[in-house]
């Protein structure tokens, strides 16, 4: 609508998302027929339609390192600048870095309900998205999770990690088991515990658990049932009874620690069963067998499982604060592992010699209604909401919960709209003027709106040479990595003493002579290739380096990082 991309200009969107029915209420190119259609090509069809001179071409592609392909150095090249409205910090991340790297303008914003705002990156002027970090998220303590939650955020979490572990990580793990002959070497090299973790949740799913059948699904769910919603409480209940009391007389059972109780399963009740209607054809689907979405047929299927009989073990720790909980985590990798259980897994496994059968890990999805994912998360938090006498949430506020979702709103999203708009006229007027520029906060529910300018980039100095984040030494290739050290010591006057691209070292001072001797007549691609084990691509046309230097003096100098042009 303010005319860009027309003419001599040209916009560029992707987004490999496709339109869902809750995307109408806030985003307004999308209409109730495009449901289901993909985001950018539905955009883009709208932008044509408003102003048929804008020239605009769309992607349906993840911004990333799997798709620099496409968005290459030589893509970013042709930009004039960026606009970002990402879900997630590692993609703004990632974006940002382009950016800096590049030496383009981004206009970086976003919505959280009624909360949005504005951040504007200047080349050469202001810092940059990566230059400041939110603090993380506040976790739910690990010992509420486990055994004393109090709110139904708590369970729902504890049913998204059951999620993960049963239908993801243990399903992942016997995957690569399958497909990836290196990956027993590979877990036998990890550290502390979970080389035997790895190995015990491979033999749950493919000897203890491994079903045959879609009754051996019904049956598993059935006992995983009895297993988290009657057993686990019952030994809680053994270890710390409901008259127990603490060391000061105080009862255990008080204030956030409320008492569970064991359930009953009862194939009658709806909750019992649409837990196991959705466990066992969740464990079919990752299985490869057919799933059976007949709640009869289970039902009736259920009057045959056995259940044995569950008898508390004494012995069993069970942690009643967070900084026990968390020590024990902490730990995890500095626990000796028992080598003898590693040994009988290991022949277990080989006993079952080739396997002709494939394991699909489930990604969770909550948008998909027909996939069971959240009739299953709904099920398994209500239920564990049942033990500890926790108001229930209905699907609704589940989804919101477990998506960790919060509704985003037409109002805000307009506004910060119009405030990436106004920003981005000031770049395309050219402006380089701090102070015309403004970052914008606003929260509508307080109402509160405030404007500030952006933070100036920190300046570093070595010698007498001021350097910004948006500097770097431009070095062209080809040289060997000896040339590479001698141009810095005679141009710049920089011993370097580390040398790295990525997580690759490919120089230091403390290097064998052997392997240094080795590497300082080869080309830089090629150290490059051989100490990070992957090809430099085709659409690749410079590296990235990372230096630590002395000055004359010998002393530390921090520097820019080195643009290493290919031929």
């Amino acid at each position: 609508m303010i005319g860009a991309g027309t003419r001599n200009g040209q916009l560029f969107i992707t987004d490999m998302d496709l339109i869902e029915k809750s995307n109408l209420n806030r985003q307004f190119l999308f209409r109730p027929k495009d449901v289901q259609k993909p985001k950018a090509q539905t955009a883009a069809a709208a932008i044509r339609m408003m102003n048929p001179e804008a020239k605009v071409t769309a992607y349906e592609l993840r911004v990333g390192s799997e798709t620099e392909r496409v968005f290459s150095e030589e893509f970013f090249g042709k930009l004039d600048g960026v606009t970002n409205a990402l879900d997630n910090v590692d993609a703004r991340i990632y974006m940002d870095r382009k950016c800096v790297f590049n030496r383009i303008p981004l206009v970086e914003s976003g919505t959280l309900g009624t909360m949005g705002n504005v951040q504007v990156i200047v080349p050469f002027l202001t810092e940059s998205y990566s230059s400041s970090q939110d603090p993380p998220e506040k976790s739910i303590p690990i010992c509420t999770l486990k055994n004393f939650p109090n709110a139904i955020e708590h369970t729902l979490q504890w049913a998204r990690d059951c999620f993960e572990g049963v239908f993801s990580q243990t399903a992942e793990n016997a995957a690569l088991y399958i497909t990836d002959p290196n990956f027993i070497e590979r877990t036998l090299k990890l550290t502390g515990i979970q080389p035997l973790e790895i190995l015990e949740s491979v033999k749950k799913a493919l000897i203890d658990n491994k079903p045959k059948d879609f009754a051996d699904c019904i049956e598993w769910a059935r006992l995983y049932w009895e297993e988290q919603y009657a057993n686990q409480i019952k030994q809680l209940l053994y270890n710390f009874p409901p008259d127990q009391v603490t060391s000061s007389g105080q009862p255990f059972w008080s204030g956030p620690k409320r008492c569970p109780e064991p359930l009953l399963f009862d194939v009658t009740n709806s909750l019992h069963l649409d837990f196991v209607y959705a466990a066992s054809n969740l464990m079919a689907q990752v299985y490869g067998i057919p799933q059976m979405r007949d709640r009869e047929y289970i039902a009736c299927k259920l009057q045959g499982v056995q259940v044995p009989e569950f008898q508390p073990r004494s012995g069993v720790k069970i942690e009643t604060n967070e900084a026990a909980a968390a020590a024990e985590a902490n730990n995890h990798d500095g626990s000796e592992v028992d080598q003898d259980r590693v040994n009988k897994i290991l022949n277990e496994l080989q006993a079952l010699g080739k396997l002709n059968f494939s394991i699909t890990p489930l990604q969770f999805e909550k948008d998909d209604d027909t996939n069971l994912h959240m009739d299953f998360i709904v099920a398994a938090s209500n239920l564990r909401a049942a033990n500890y006498k926790i108001p229930p949430a209905d699907r609704h506020k589940s989804k919101l919960i477990a998506g960790k979702i919060i509704p985003a709103i037409a109002t805000t999203t307009s506004l910060v709209s119009g405030w990436v708009v106004l920003e981005v006229i000031k770049l395309i007027m050219g402006h380089k003027d701090l102070s015309k520029f403004k970052n914008g906060f606003a929260n509508l529910a307080l109402p509160f709106i405030t404007f500030s300018e952006p933070k100036r980039a920190e300046s570093n100095t070595y010698y007498d040479k001021n350097w910004t984040l948006w500097d770097r030494f431009e070095v062209p290739g080809e040289m060997t990595l000896q040339e590479f050290l001698d141009y810095f010591e005679k141009k710049e006057k920089l011993k370097i003493t580390m040398l790295s691209q990525g997580i690759s070292m490919l120089y230091s001072f403390f290097m064998p002579k052997a392997k240094c001797a080795e590497r300082l007549p080869l080309p830089m691609s090629e150290v490059v290739r051989r100490v990070s084990k992957k090809r430099i691509e085709p659409h690749e046309r410079s590296l990235v380096f990372e230096i630590c230097c002395n000055d004359e003096e010998g002393e530390d100098v921090e520097v820019p990082y080195v643009r290493y042009t290919l031929p």
